[in-house]
């Protein structure tokens, strides 16, 4: 396709002289030039696909950057990146050096606040609006969130503040009624119900047609009257009734929010009106993409397909930690009826869609509340149920307070499955499941757990389905190493497993970076005719103090490998073990992710970057061997 309009966009400054006929046309050729861009790098494309009208009303109505919009998640945002200069980079999408998927200041001056995680917008907006009023400045400021992001409570937090406080700003929800997975909850039910609410302007427009028969010398008194049955009637059927009640002014709902006039010219008066503000909009995710439209869930997040037909590209027959974590959960759900299962949002991406259709009765779907999520939990838990909470490790962070407040002072047993730890790949630093070994070996009565493998990762839930307290299992994104057993026996809380035996060095590896560490063993050997012992740790807490103590006190040096932040991780608490323990005389190297955060790009390349490859590991031996660098 030749994009004629979209070619000579260079920022939303343009829009402005446009016709509404060439801004829709503008819609159709940023909406093509998306698919073809997503379909070769991968990227979040339904949800933007639902935003394009809506990105260019706010731009042809506000002056960025003069005025500041800001965007939750990015899910959304992929006209807004095409809109403000990064047409010529967006083939570049989450590849490695490239742009990233989501928001980022120091990418672009139109990326006023970062964000990958959801439902941060409204706040950051009220600190920019509140920072505009100290300063004495005077310019727009609009937050633009999806309908899952509003039902979060980081959102309705704000939306108390700003109503209370009469902030001056515009909030804008683009409502596709789905979130990741169709959304849950009673508010956006509500919303819902607002599309579909015609009993209230029923009801409106007979009152204004008995109005309009009656005799102009008593009209008067009558409209009165009437006018207070009309406000009875708005404060029960209002779409607008709940955040009129908070404060703000609730315009809509637009319910075709794909008609650019309609939305400029709703904009255009909006921007006029003073106080805090809220703008419904109605839209389809997915739309103008055929296959999107059909599979919105598949395309919210998806690797490179076939633009023509929707299809993946690259679909691998074996299976994924989050399939063997979800077969083992349904497995062992079979013969405990004690055991429930906790998402948020996110029934898909951990693969519980399966669970949910066989115990209907034990799976909840909390929307996107992961702190709700763990407490909700944790009052299962304290009436003899067994919940697995199972959340992917970078929005896990967001609960720390609940793991440690309500469920591990009271040594509840709830179980949290950490998906996509470690690095993930290309959604970059907002996703990176790098910190929870740290968040979750600091609490006491924490059981952590890392698999090497499928069948590692069978064998730690049935330990964890049984052992009593507050226990995590941490697993990465991906294929999982080697098969699962249908007679997997449980793993023993706090045993490390001996690989190899060795008698020069000691490699202490957590997680699947095992397989790296055994396969830079077997090239070093062979080039330093040395021994080296590999222990798969298995737990990073509590750590088999005796086993690896044994080892490095036969070899005296010390490799730990893990896929997190070595600043206060396992290996660093491996170390401590062995010092207090009274071994002082061996040299050590803690090889994990590097005190920074870490950009997107493959895994591969990320691990490389990290040095936690198996030729990261081999060039780490031979530094530990004769404390120079050596070429792989």
């Amino acid at each position: 396709m030749e994009y004629k309009i979209l070619n000579n966009i260079k920022s939303p400054a343009d829009l402005k002289q446009l016709s509404y006929a060439q801004l829709d046309e503008l819609a159709v050729e940023v909406r093509d030039f998306m698919v073809e861009t997503v379909s070769s790098t991968g990227g979040h494309l339904a949800s933007s696909l639902g935003a394009v009208e809506a990105t260019i009303a706010l731009y042809r109505v506000f002056s960025p950057p003069e005025d500041r919009i800001i965007w939750d998640v990015g899910h959304q945002a992929y006209t807004h990146k095409i809109l403000t200069g990064r047409k010529a980079r967006f083939k570049t999408l989450r590849q490695y050096g490239g742009i990233s998927g989501f928001l980022k200041p120091d990418e672009s001056k139109y990326d006023f606040f970062g964000a990958g995680h959801t439902s941060t917008s409204i706040s950051a907006a009220m600190g920019f609006a509140k920072a505009r009023d100290l300063k004495g400045e005077n310019y727009s400021v609009v937050a633009v969130l999806g309908d899952a992001s509003l039902a979060n409570g980081m959102s309705l937090e704000a939306i108390n503040h700003i109503g209370h406080d009469k902030t001056d700003m515009l909030v804008v929800v683009i409502d596709n009624e789905m979130s990741i997975s169709p959304t849950v909850g009673a508010l956006s039910n509500y919303l819902n119900g607002i599309i579909t609410g015609r009993m209230y302007n029923n009801l409106r427009q007979s009152a204004k047609k008995f109005l309009e028969t009656i005799p102009k010398n008593i009209g008067s008194p009558v409209a009165v009257v009437m006018k207070h049955i009309e406000e009875g009637i708005k404060g029960v059927f209002s779409p607008g009734a709940l955040f009129e009640e908070l404060g703000f002014k609730y315009f809509g709902p637009i319910t075709n929010g794909h008609n650019i006039k309609t939305l400029t010219e709703t904009l255009i008066k909006l921007k006029e009106i003073r106080g805090p503000k809220l703008l419904h909009v109605i839209t389809k995710k997915g739309h103008g993409y055929a296959p999107a439209e059909k599979n919105p869930t598949l395309f919210h997040g998806i690797g490179p397909f076939n633009r023509i037909t929707g299809e993946l590209i690259k679909t691998s027959k074996q299976p994924t930690y989050s399939k063997i974590f979800s077969e083992k959960l349904i497995s062992i759900a079979g013969k405990d009826r004690k055991i429930l299962a906790i998402v948020a949002a996110m029934k898909d991406g951990t693969n519980l869609s399966r669970f949910k259709e066989l115990y209907p009765d034990r799976f909840f779907d909390v929307g996107i509340a992961e702190e709700h999520a763990v407490t909700f939990a944790a009052g299962l838990a304290k009436n003899g149920f067994k919940p697995v909470v199972a959340i992917y490790s970078t929005f896990l962070q967001r609960a720390v307070d609940q793991i440690i407040h309500d469920v591990a002072i009271h040594r509840l047993h709830v179980i949290f499955t950490l998906d996509r730890a470690g690095l993930v790949g290309e959604d970059g630093a907002t996703h990176h499941g790098v910190f929870d070994i740290v968040f979750m070996k600091m609490i006491p009565g924490m059981i952590v757990m890392a698999p090497s493998g499928a069948q590692e990762l069978e064998r730690m839930l049935l330990t964890a389905s049984n052992c009593g307290g507050p226990v995590a299992i941490r697993f990465p994104r991906g294929i999982a190493a080697g098969d699962g057993g249908k007679n997997a026996a449980p793993v023993r809380i706090g045993r490390a497993k001996t690989m190899k035996n060795g008698r020069d060095m000691t490699i202490v590896c957590l997680g699947p970076l095992l397989n790296d560490a055994l396969a830079a063993v077997k090239n070093a050997e062979n080039k330093t005719g040395g021994s080296i012992e590999v222990i798969d740790a298995r737990f990073a807490k509590p750590i088999d103090k005796k086993m690896i103590f044994r080892s490095v006190k036969k070899t005296r040096r010390l490799i730990t490998v893990e896929e997190g932040v070595v600043e206060g991780g396992f290996g660093q608490s491996v170390t401590a073990a062995m010092q207090g323990l009274g071994l002082t005389d061996f040299v050590v190297k803690n090889m994990g992710i590097p005190d920074k955060f870490i950009e997107h790009g493959t895994m591969e390349q990320l691990r490389a970057d990290c040095g936690l490859s198996a030729r990261g590991i081999e060039r780490a031996i031979y530094e530990l061997i004769d404390g120079a660098k050596k070429k792989v």
